[in-house]
């Protein structure tokens, strides 16, 4: 063990770190602060968590050394999964070194078993600032072991955001000009469409069209079997990736819909088991769940629960649907621009008719959004349903900021209702996904 550690280090001081396209989150304003906290990076697989990391050491290496600041990525086949490992690593640091880093970036660090007992002494008894990445939400705020709470700070990474995508594309331009000049218009709308279907994964925004979906395949097949299946111990595959498919080709579950369909496709699991299997999979961040708003715990648990697919090229390369659902596309691109700046977030229903608003934004449980998404403005019904759900959850939850995101459509507009009125802003998708 102490062989492949210092193989790794004499590989790391020979490494050429790549040239990091800059993201909005930035990891160095978390470091050197008086109240020193370990940073665990987290998120979905692929979201551009190493390169994060390796940008930082890049920024690191302009004032300090590579003996000084230390990058190791546990999924490095040759370390073995042990807490020895651990053990063993800051001893043959200082024997080659002389003395202990300042900085260690630990990719995947989640891997090695007791790695969270571990950062915390090496926290508590030395120096050193830690940062770790993982793909799993156990290295999340509301799940990290016990030994770590209160000893770090979380900063979760998601797929590109529009705005990063477009700095990906290496498109520059001032918001005026999708106003004025048609050109930029229809580039940015053309641009915004890749996004909706392709989504946000580094590696895929920046491969050829004629690559992509082999790229996301692959992204799955590593999701099942490496961060649900083999992680979990799964034995029953065919009830996971069978619960998979249905989340990717429907906008709510219950536990009792998703036992009878299973059921109906002749794979039979218990309520109990599958409820373990959902866990699973919104921890390895493929999926994200949001309950539907109620200041009653229990009457939340009354209604489905809305799914959003952590990026659009799931929805689009493994849907099972014959034709192009844009509203989805849509509707999931709008979600995670949200639960990417949000913490509290629900959707509504009425308890007296079919009304729905897609998402109610909340801070410390007090609503201050209600955000209404319509693909199809122009039909009138639609229109009607859209509004009048705004309207009735806007008297019932007392909140007059209502926002309709529509595909084209800028303007705010007072609307009248029975007996209430109310102004609505309408905000087209491409200034929503600019702007919020």
């Amino acid at each position: 063990m102490k062989n492949t550690i210092k193989t790794l280090l004499f590989e790391w001081q020979n490494k050429h770190l790549p040239t990091a396209i800059k993201r909005e989150i930035n990891l160095n304003k978390y470091l050197n602060n008086k109240v020193r906290k370990v940073i665990a990076v987290t998120g979905f697989r692929r979201v551009g968590k190493t390169f994060l990391l390796l940008d930082l050491a890049n920024s690191l290496l302009k004032k300090h050394s590579k003996e000084e600041v230390i990058y190791l990525n546990f999924e490095d086949e040759r370390i073995d999964p042990d807490t020895k490992f651990l053990t063993e690593l800051l001893p043959v640091i200082k024997e080659l070194y002389g003395r202990a880093p300042k900085y260690l970036l630990l990719d995947e660090i989640q891997i090695i078993p007791g790695w969270s007992k571990w950062v915390r002494r090496i926290h508590d008894s030395t120096e050193i600032e830690i940062i770790v990445t993982g793909s799993n939400s156990k290295m999340s705020s509301s799940e990290i072991p016990t030994e770590l709470r209160g000893r770090f700070i979380e900063l979760h990474v998601r797929p590109l955001s529009f705005k990063e995508f477009l700095i990906f594309k290496k498109i520059k331009f001032v918001l005026k000009e999708l106003e004025f000049n048609e050109n930029v218009r229809v580039k940015i709308n053309n641009l915004l469409q890749e996004y909706l279907h392709f989504g946000g994964l580094p590696e895929v925004v920046l491969t050829d069209e004629s690559r992509k979906t082999d790229i996301v395949q692959s992204y799955y097949k590593t999701v099942v079997g490496r961060d649900i299946a083999e992680h979990y111990n799964i034995r029953n595959d065919q009830l996971l990736r069978s619960l998979l498919r249905l989340l990717l080709n429907q906008r709510t579950f219950t536990l009792s819909k998703l036992t009878n369909t299973l059921k109906s496709m002749q794979i039979a699991a218990s309520k109990h088991t599958i409820a373990l299997y959902m866990e699973y999979i919104k921890n390895s961040y493929f999926s994200e769940y949001l309950s539907c708003f109620s200041y009653k715990v229990k009457d939340e648990n009354k209604h489905p629960r809305k799914v959003y697919c952590v990026d659009n090229s799931f929805n689009k390369i493994l849907s099972l649907r014959l034709t192009v659902d844009n509203g989805f596309y849509f509707e999931n691109a709008v979600a995670h621009s949200l639960l990417s700046k949000y913490s509290e977030i629900a959707y509504w229903k009425s308890q007296k008719n079919d009304y729905e608003v897609d998402f109610v934004v909340k801070d410390n449980n007090k609503v201050i959004k209600l955000i209404q998404v319509c693909y199809d403005i122009n039909e009138s019904k639609t229109f009607e349903r859209e509004i009048r759900a705004l309207i009735n959850a806007s008297k019932e939850l007392k909140c007059d900021n209502l926002i309709l995101i529509t595909p084209e459509i800028n303007k705010t507009e007072k609307i009248k209702w029975f007996d209430h009125t109310a102004q609505i802003k309408f905000v087209s998708l491409l200034q929503f996904l600019l702007l919020e």
